[in-house]
């Protein structure tokens, strides 16, 4: 037996030495023709070029990094997430926190109180102080370290030094990844992250490839670990990271099946050590971490927010000023209630003195995502109450004087408005937006003193399973009973679901009776419940506190269905089949004949795509000629070019093809992560070309591969500062833009640029050139604004040296350029705000204060021409004359505010303006040109009237 074990034992006597291949072949799970590539023992020559390399990547980083100094693309979604977490209120987004902390963390250290809110593309931050240079650099230097990260990473596989060398220069002159890493994005992060743990699983790749002499030492552990909070990192910044998961695990699904496989060195419970070490490592620790992030993100966001309206009721209770006071639990007839939706983000049945414009065009029933008086309805018996003489009790009232009745399941009941005194009411009309055979409409019917007729009756039908306790089950209680209300004269249920009315319901949600509509939609129950006779003695109720876990599942079960539904089409985006080969961009912003253009370095992007095409080419054949007999898989250098760029392209394609199965709106930004894989495949491929394979004669000769890089390395750094105006948003001119546009897809627009770069320098404006001009189509009508200016006063916000008319800036509004009178100029663009109502009628200040809260003003911008004269008087541009120059509004009222809430209420009739005071405060927003910068949906945070 003793001599059994000795002879059989294939376990080498030492490790290879560092950088060494081992020859002899192995008899255990050590690969062969595997070297020792320990990072940590690289040569001193090996860490000054990843130094200098670092230190050329921070200068293209950060070089003019304050330009532009106003808002740039999704910077409106996460410099504004940055605000609301400084001031701690909720907000919905797609993406986890990691990096939006991060983002908040650098604009808080830096000073940021939280004020600005990034609303629109374009907007200044030099104006209100906002640190945008302290939060953009976070980004900046994930971007600088990503070039380190890719020269330890290619060392770690056993590439050589030059070939590290040109993998991260690559990644320096990458002019997509420089465009994201300057802005206050969440792409860098993530690209820094998934980086971190290409290196971390590629150290402990080659760790565990070296046999069993390595396995549970502590290198193995430090970068399974790694790995781990890698993994944990990437998922927190982007779901993406789930790619990266599936990456890791796929491969370390392989390493195990080849432990077991291993019946020398490998016993039963060596084995199982190594399966607990992965899953603690790859699975706890990234779960925790992930988990942790959101721990902080609710520790901060403990406030209300335009997010909670997404959240159940449960969650929003937990949130400052959100929490309800314990109500009776027991509903009774008479009580006056508010009743709750049960899915689509919980909205309230809610009516308001407006009529339906087509179908019966009775009052207005809908779903309104606010608390609200509108909301409240008297649950009435279907025969009034009587009194000890056996009479009825008149009114709507009468339940108030007599013992509490409870409410049963089959209970018929009507539901009367008490701030319109109409009923709940429902007929065989189509609703004015679902006009299906199976939907009929839902309103409010009747008048003061009216005792309803039998179109108001519903029917109380419990949800048994849904329902919380046993005499929820029996009859009505406040938030634990679920129920269905069924209209007892066409048998239709009381429904709802995420149809939005027109603007003149303010987009509510709309509300219907079906007949055999779903039953999520179907689900009702009572929050707030009052009756006289229920004194502070009645049992009262609450929601349940969700805790920790409950709230994070919640929350990724809303992250999961706003994401899927993104599907919406935007005016930048593009499809995964366009990606590799760079067919088209985004445009990000575009201001004083600059432009801000997403777009790859094409040499890299086609480069790496090419090498990816070779390596399915190679494996392609090597299939046919194994399965043809022939031994090419028992050369350890074919054996290891096949795996280690292999596991390469795996990494490329969990990255790239899952987008194939998303309907939802993409960008070419989301194959950065492929992209990163793909020139660690081009330049492994390289490496392996010019200095492994035998018999090619570059191997013999390695001046040959150097000069190979470094004539690549040029070619790339040229094309770099060919596109480098696009990424910097520096001064470029037509002709230079319109020579290096290789193709129609690339839609940067070549007309935005001057056509000679003396004219930046010069004082001469050119036409598009404005400083008030907002590039974003979203114009949020619930901007906040500042106080008005006082009459007559101008505010200036930019002084530029003096402007010719002939190259004068064109109005937004309607009027032509104007021309100006031989020897006047503009000397000075300025801005005011000013508040107007539906006519053009200036608003005071004090008309404005008596308004706030009550209706929602329409953010508009214009551009006026101000002209003096060489004495320094202002004069009439049209006419030359010293007057100043006519408001636009006075030509009319202004067509985009047609429809939309008025800010003047005055001389509406009562019950206008009271439904409008509670309809306005939902944001609208305006399309405009698809040509123009906008925020990718994807950034959306939610809100209650999403």
């Amino acid at each position: 037996m003793a001599k059994s074990t000795k002879s059989g034992s294939a376990r080498p006597s030492r490790s290879p030495q560092p950088g060494k291949i081992s020859r002899q072949k192995p008899q255990d799970y050590t690969s062969e023709g595997v070297a020792d590539h320990d990072i940590f023992l690289l040569p001193g020559s090996d860490y000054q070029t990843m130094l200098g390399l670092t230190v050329l990547a921070t200068i293209v980083r950060l070089f003019r990094i304050y330009q532009p100094s106003s808002v740039v693309f999704d910077e409106v979604h996460f410099g504004g997430f940055a605000s609301k977490y400084i001031k701690g209120k909720f907000f919905m987004d797609v993406h986890p926190p990691l990096a939006k902390l991060l983002l908040t963390l650098a604009g808080w250290l830096a000073g940021f109180d939280g004020e600005f809110d990034f609303k629109d593309i374009g907007k200044d931050y030099l104006e209100p102080g906002v640190p945008y240079v302290a939060m953009r650099m976070l980004p900046a230097i994930c971007g600088i370290l990503l070039v380190p990260v890719m020269f330890l990473t290619l060392k770690a596989t056993g590439c050589r030094t030059a070939t590290a060398a040109l993998g991260s220069s690559l990644i320096i002159f990458e002019n997509g990844l420089l465009t994201q890493a300057r802005l206050i994005l969440l792409d860098s992060p993530l690209m820094i992250m998934t980086a971190l743990t290409a290196l971390a699983f590629a150290s402990f790749t080659n760790q565990h490839e070296q046999g069993p002499s390595k396995a549970f030492q502590p290198s193995w552990w430090f970068w399974l670990a790694t790995t781990g909070l890698g993994l944990g990192a990437t998922v927190s910044v982007k779901w993406v990271g789930l790619f990266t998961i599936a990456w890791v695990g796929s491969l370390t699904i392989v390493q195990l099946w080849v432990l077991l496989g291993d019946v020398k060195t490998v016993t039963p419970r060596i084995f199982a050590k190594h399966l607990v070490a992965r899953i603690f490592c790859l699975i706890v620790i990234p779960l925790a971490f992930y988990m942790a992030m959101f721990g902080i993100h609710f520790l901060i966001l403990q406030n209300p927010g335009d997010g909670d309206g997404f959240m159940s009721s449960e969650f929003q209770a937990t949130l400052n000023s959100k929490g309800m006071q314990d109500v009776p639990v027991d509903v009774v007839f008479g009580s006056r209630v508010s009743i709750r939706h049960h899915n689509t983000q919980g909205g309230y049945l809610h009516s308001h003195n407006l009529m339906y414009p087509t179908g019966s065009k009775q009052q207005q029933i809908t779903l309104y995502p606010h608390k609200d008086e509108n909301n409240v309805f008297l649950l009435e018996n279907q025969t009034q109450p009587l009194d000890v003489t056996g009479q009825p009790i008149n009114g709507s009232f009468a339940w108030d004087s007599i013992n509490p009745e409870y409410i049963k399941d089959g209970d018929t009941i009507k539901l009367f408005h008490l701030q319109t005194s109409r009923r709940l009411h429902s007929h065989d009309v189509r609703p004015p937006v679902t006009e299906a055979d199976w939907q009929n409409e839902v309103s409010a019917y009747g008048y003061e003193g009216f005792e309803g007729d039998a179109n108001d009756l519903f029917r109380v039908e419990i949800i048994k399973k849904m329902s919380d306790g046993e005499e929820a089950k029996k009859r009505l209680r406040t938030i634990q009973t679920k129920f269905k209300l069924v209209h007892v004269m066409t048998g239709c249920v009381l429904f709802s679901h995420k149809v939005k009315l027109p603007d003149w319901a303010s987009e509510q949600q709309e509300v219907t009776c079906a007949k055999g509509g779903t039953l999520p939609n179907s689900v009702w129950y009572v929050e707030q419940n009052e009756h006289p006779q229920l004194g502070e003695s009645a049992e009262k109720v609450n929601y349940r506190n969700p805790g920790f876990f409950g709230k994070f599942w919640e929350l990724q079960k809303v992250m999961w269905h706003t994401n899927a539904g993104l599907v919406e089409s935007h005016a930048w985006d593009s499809r995964p089949q366009s990606w590799p080969l760079l067919r088209r961009g985004i445009n990000f912003w575009g201001k004083d004949n600059r432009q801000i253009y997403l777009i790859g370095n094409p040499v890299v992007w086609w480069s790496s795509s090419l090498a990816i095409v070779v390596y399915v080419a190679f494996k392609g054949l090597a299939v046919l000629r194994w399965q043809r007999g022939f031994k090419d898989y028992e050369n350890p250098v074919f054996k290891r070019f096949d795996y280690e760029i292999g596991t390469m392209v795996l990494g490329w394609a969990f990255h790239y093809f899952p987008f194939y199965l998303m309907q939802r709106q993409l960008f070419l930004h989301h194959y950065f992560p492929a992209l990163y894989f793909a020139v660690i495949v081009l330049s492994q491929t390289y490496d392996y070309i010019t200095a492994r394979i035998p018999g090619v004669g570059l191997r013999e000769n390695p001046i040959i591969g150097r000069l190979g890089a470094l004539i690549f390395l040029i070619l790339s750094a040229t094309v770099f500062v060919l596109y480098s105006p696009l990424a910097y948003g520096n001064p470029w001119t037509q002709a230079a833009c319109n020579k290096v546009k290789l193709f129609d897809t690339w839609d940067f627009d070549c007309n935005t640029f001057l056509t000679e770069y003396s004219q930046y320098s010069s004082p001469v404006l050119a036409a598009h050139d404005d400083v008030h001009k907002t590039e974003s189509p979203l114009i949020p009508s619930d901007a906040p604004q500042p106080p008005p200016a006082p009459a007559g006063e101008q505010q200036p916000l930019v002084q530029d040296p003096p402007v010719y008319m002939s190259e004068a800036p064109e109005p937004l509004v309607s009027a032509p350029p104007i021309a100006a009178p031989a020897g006047h100029s503009i000397v000075s663009r300025e801005e005011k705000v000013e508040y107007r109502d539906q006519d053009g009628n200036l608003l005071s200040p004090e008309q404005v204060k008596a308004l706030e809260g009550k209706v929602s003003f329409k953010t508009r911008y214009e551009t006026r021409t101000r002209m003096i004269d060489p004495q320094g008087n202002e004069i009439d541009p049209d006419t030359g004359a010293g007057v100043a120059p006519p408001h636009p509004d006075v030509e009319g009222v202004d067509s985009s505010t047609v429809g939309k809430p008025e800010p003047d209420t005055q001389d509406k009739p009562m019950e206008q303006r009271e439904v409008q005071a509670d309809e306005s405060k939902e944001a609208k927003v305006l399309k405009s040109d698809g040509g123009a910068a906008k925020p990718a949906s994807e950034g959306n945070e939610a809100t209650g009237a999403a």
